[in-house]
């Protein structure tokens, strides 16, 4: 028997506190002025109503920017952003939000509601707030 009670949603176990950027920060900047790291993202906040947020990884950081022998102190974040992003609901079972991050390659997504991001999301949330927690 599917009891609804069990199922966890994204709310349940997102990140709330996160980093929002501007597209024309410097990288240097943004890394200088991050107050959660544990996201292992900054989210880049939209410029205008028909704009689109934008997600710059750690890890693009590490590969766009370092790889590559570039100052951080004159990359801006547009440049290495991905963007539009694929977002999730937070109202949405942590089963299928894993399916998505299966089927397109992702390791996090911003949590948007009314067209506003309102927390982050990845794996870790996932296996250790949202299964890990229920199995104790």
């Amino acid at each position: 028997m599917n009891d609804r009670k069990n199922i966890v949603r994204v709310r349940d176990v997102m990140k709330t506190e996160f980093d929002m950027v501007e597209g024309m920060d410097t990288v240097a900047d943004v890394l200088r002025n991050s107050k959660y790291p544990q996201t292992k993202c900054f989210i880049v906040n939209i410029r205008h109503d028909d704009d689109e947020y934008g997600i710059v990884l750690l890890s693009d950081i590490a590969k766009k920017v370092l790889a590559n022998n570039k100052s951080p102190d004159r990359v801006n974040i547009y440049e290495i952003m991905s963007k539009p992003v694929i977002a999730v609901d937070p109202d949405m079972d942590i089963r299928y939000c894993t399916r998505l991050f299966e089927n397109f390659g992702l390791g996090r997504a911003p949590v948007v509601e009314n067209k506003k991001v309102v927390g982050i999301i990845g794996y870790t949330d996932i296996v250790l707030d949202g299964v890990r927690d229920r199995l104790l």
